[in-house]
């Protein structure tokens, strides 16, 4: 029942069962598998591993003594359970355990800091850390074991930097590989990489993943497809104009994700590195530079607009458009702009 993420030691799976607010384990050797931690009503109270209370477990890490962490999203704190103990206990190491609503940014002193929604760990031996993903403030966080101090290892605000202050978008699950942090930046839709020797991040390149999209005239398309009649233009730059007019009162909505990627099929149309790009937020029309060259092209723009009206915010619509045009280049002239335009209803 939404199981969150997993944690291998000695041939037991260990998994954070968020949906029971539980932990289980499956003992790969048997294939057994039952529920470990948690009594299943959701709660804050710690004590015997059957009967304490967990809240939305969403991750599972074990530190160097083997004492299994768990990130209680629902509860906002880190937790830890004696799970390798005969008779072990739960416990609270950072957050509060008060009740399931007291919430915050606060760094100090484990038993005295507050998170917001925390949902990744990773373990760091060489510094005896466990770094946190604080999803909600969308930071980085860092408990010192051995301390018992929480604080801001990187991000403020949420948003979208690279560099020695960087920022991220409700991060999601971190992973360690040697001196390197993985995070996934969940609303960003990116992977980011931090060298723990410096601090510094940046943001993972995945090359050559157009290979596993669907190709432009998958039959299994469910979108719109607006098939434009065939356009000849001169050499030289010039753009495409996404013209999408919305239903009236209506605006693309601000926190879903709405975008726009191209490709492009021939030798005529090379299109600007920022052709791909999210819309969310935006406001039409939106323009896209590129350059025409002697030949043809056969251009595809798929987009997801996420739109909701104004007076009700929580009342949003998806649209899937997909325009497909041939180019033809041919000589030279003024720098052509080509609409591409639709009418979204409802």
């Amino acid at each position: 029942n939404s199981p969150w993420d997993v944690e291998l030691r000695d041939g037991i799976l260990y998994i954070a069962m968020a949906g029971h607010h539980q932990l289980w384990s499956i003992d790969l050797g048997t294939g057994q598998a039952g529920p470990l931690v948690g009594s299943a009503r959701e709660g804050v109270r710690n004590g015997p591993l059957a009967e304490a209370e967990l809240a939305q477990p969403s991750a599972v890490e074990f530190d160097g003594a083997g004492l299994l962490y768990f990130a209680d999203s629902e509860s906002s704190a880190i937790r830890t359970a004696e799970v390798l103990e005969p008779g072990g206990d739960t416990g609270i190491v950072a957050g509060s355990n008060l009740n399931l609503f007291d919430f915050g940014d606060v760094d100090g002193p484990a038993a005295e800091s507050r998170l917001q929604h925390p949902l990744g760990l990773a373990y760091y031996p060489p510094d005896n850390v466990m770094y946190v993903a604080d999803t909600y403030n969308s930071k980085i966080k860092i408990i010192d074991i051995d301390g018992r101090f929480v604080e801001t290892y990187l991000g403020e605000d949420n948003g979208w930097a690279d560099g020695t202050d960087p920022r991220f978008d409700e991060p999601g699950g971190l992973s360690i590989v040697g001196q390197t942090l993985y995070v996934a930046d969940t609303n960003n839709h990116a992977i980011r990489v931090v060298d723990l020797a410096t601090g510094s991040t940046s943001t993972l390149v995945l090359s050559g993943i157009e290979r596993f999209a669907p190709a432009p005239n998958e039959a299994d398309y469910r979108g719109t497809t607006v098939r434009l009649d065939p356009r000849t233009v001169a050499e030289g730059p010039g753009s495409f104009r996404l013209d999408i007019t919305l239903p009236p009162g209506h605006k693309i909505n601000d926190q879903a994700s709405s975008t726009v990627t191209w490709s492009v099929a021939g030798d005529g149309v090379v299109l600007a590195d920022d052709a791909d790009r999210s819309l969310t937020g935006g406001t039409f029309p939106v323009e896209v530079a590129a350059e025409f060259r002697s030949g043809e092209a056969s251009v595809t723009a798929d987009l997801v607009v996420v739109h909701c009206a104004e007076s009700a915010e929580s009342l949003c619509y998806i649209k899937q458009l997909r325009f497909e045009i041939p180019i033809a280049v041919d000589g030279s002239g003024p720098s052509p702009v080509i609409p591409l335009p639709y009418d979204i209803t409802l």
